[in-house]
This record gives C-alpha cells, structure tokens and sequence, in this order.
C-alpha cells in the first residue's frame, strides 16, 4: 500500500532525521542514489561496521525507501521507486541535518 506524499514525508522524517541511526540512514541512501551498491561495499565507502550497515539496511528496505536485487552476500541496493518519487523532501531533510552537524562541528 503506497503512502501518501504527507506521510511519506513523515516516514523519512522519523528514519532520517527524528530516530537514532538516521545519519547513518541518509548516508547510505545518498551513497546508493546514483550508484547501487551491496553491504560491504557501503561498509567500506562509509567506514561503519558491517552489521551497523546490514541493520540500517534492513530498517530502510523494512520501510519501502530501498530495494535489494540478488541473494545473500551479493544483493545490491537501489533507492525505491517511492522514495525516487519523493527524493526532494529526502534532500529536504538531509539538507537541515548536514547544517546541524556542520553546526556541531560533526561531519
């Protein structure tokens, strides 16, 4: 069942920017936006521990904003069709996190 624009924003809001991972979440989606990539590749790209990475990708694939093509140790994550229909509140979102961390003095 597709969410509403509304809601959808309101999901990503929860994932991304209201809940304990979200940094790491909004990581990954913009490392597969452009470029599908598996678990150990994110691991290494984004320098977080493998099963950090396998977590958040469950939440995200859990929530409908990635799909994974392939078995195992060789699945490849996309951004999903809903999320790719959506990707402006997500940059939205993003954008107001990066200034807080920036603010913060994180990275």
């Amino acid at each position: 069942m597709a969410l509403s624009r509304r809601s959808f924003k309101q999901l990503l809001l929860w994932l991304i920017g209201g809940s304990r991972g979200g940094v790491n979440r909004g990581k990954i989606i913009e490392a597969i936006k452009d470029e599908p990539l598996n678990a150990n590749q994110l691991c290494n790209l984004l320098g977080v521990d493998y099963r950090t990475v396998r977590h958040h990708l469950d939440v995200l694939e859990k929530n409908h904003l990635i799909v994974a093509v392939g078995e195992h140790y060789g699945k490849v994550y996309f951004i999903s069709q809903d999320l790719e229909m959506n990707f402006e509140d997500f940059e939205e979102i993003w954008d107001k996190i990066a200034k807080r961390l920036k603010n913060d003095g994180r990275k």
